[in-house]
């Protein structure tokens, strides 16, 4: 059996004071954002549970019905309010209060200054009538991970947010991460990246699968944890934080598993909010991506037989954020990144 999964990550832009120009208020952009995220998950959200695709004719076999994560940075608690509300179709709380949990999505993440709602949220939303949540935590990229901190010569606190998920159908368990490093301090990406890494090991190690006398034996390649890992890196391929993920051998990057010309929608995925006339800063490019792991449980589009691996990835597209109205949804592009998990 295999679960179609699609994983959304996309940095929202924070709901700013001082916008720049051609930057809209957080009224005028959250429609755009809100609306992508309902569209492009609208199949894959749990809302119709007992759906199964027809894959009479696939060399997939029958496979159940499609799931999403969609990972978000840069979210102030009133926007995370605002985003949960309408994707549960709710009315929206009032600010401060308690975030909207169901009945369809829920969200895991803590706001990065106090651990609490002070600050940016890199949260991960997730479908409660597909998946069970049996674990979550939050650690600062810092040498004190444990608690609210910046580290080295980061110009902000950032924060790794983790959950472990159980599919309900199948009982299979993912794991996955989000974060956003830091865009000043290039020695805290590259070290970031080692916290990271090493927070994903001890989750895989802790959260395996354990299978006993008796129990439903795995599938080739599902006895692991199989993880995701999200993000905004502030990094360029060519850079410290990319160029470190891809030393550990450990993950493989949906965007470079999909052939170019398989691939849909733009490059770019910071654009700015005057691309036209910023089109030749240096921070113009792909800084935000979709990981998949372990690697070796990892295969790209027509690559190797389905049997042999956990991992299939199926699609990748980067997401346009303006549209006719020339409002910008936010100077990032979400990134959608397509698979189908071996249960």
């Amino acid at each position: 059996m295999r679960l179609p999964l699609r994983v959304l990550t996309h940095n929202i832009r924070y709901a700013t004071s001082s916008p720049f120009p051609n930057e809209k208020p957080w009224t005028d952009r959250f429609p755009h954002i809100v609306n992508q995220l309902m569209y492009h998950t609208r199949l894959s959200n749990g809302r119709n549970t007992g759906h199964v695709i027809d894959a009479e004719n696939s060399d997939f076999g029958h496979d159940t019905a499609a799931a999403s994560f969609i990972s978000l940075q840069e979210v102030l608690h009133g926007q995370l309010n605002d985003i949960l509300s309408s994707l549960n179709d709710i009315p929206r709380s009032e600010y401060p209060g308690t975030l909207p949990d169901g009945p369809f999505w829920a969200h895991i993440g803590v706001a990065r200054e106090d651990g609490k709602k002070k600050g940016e949220y890199s949260p991960i939303l997730y479908p409660v009538r597909i998946f069970n949540l049996l674990y979550f935590e939050n650690i600062w990229l810092s040498p004190a991970p444990q608690k609210p901190s910046k580290g080295w010569d980061a110009g902000s606190e950032r924060i790794l947010t983790t959950g472990v998920f159980e599919h309900k159908a199948s009982k299979q368990r993912i794991a996955v991460f989000n974060t956003h490093l830091d865009n000043a301090g290039s020695e805290a990406r590259a070290k970031s990246i080692g916290i990271i890494l090493n927070s994903i090991e001890q989750i895989r190690t802790k959260w395996a699968p354990k299978y006993g006398t008796g129990s439903r034996q795995p599938s080739s390649g599902c006895h692991k944890l199989n993880y995701i890992l999200t993000g905004d890196f502030n990094s360029f391929p060519t850079q410290e934080a990319y160029m470190a993920i891809a030393a550990s051998d450990t993950m493989v990057d949906t965007h470079e598993a999909i052939p170019e010309f398989h691939r849909y929608g733009d490059e770019i995925t910071f654009t700015g909010f005057q691309p036209d006339t910023d089109v030749d800063k240096d921070e113009i490019g792909r800084i935000d991506f979709v990981f998949l792991g372990p690697k070796e449980s990892v295969s790209g589009q027509r690559q190797i037989p389905q049997s042999e691996t956990a991992w299939q990835i199926e699609g990748y597209t980067v997401l346009p954020n303006v549209g006719d109205d020339g409002v910008f949804s936010s100077d990032h592009r979400a990134v959608v990144a397509d698979a189908m998990l071996r249960l």
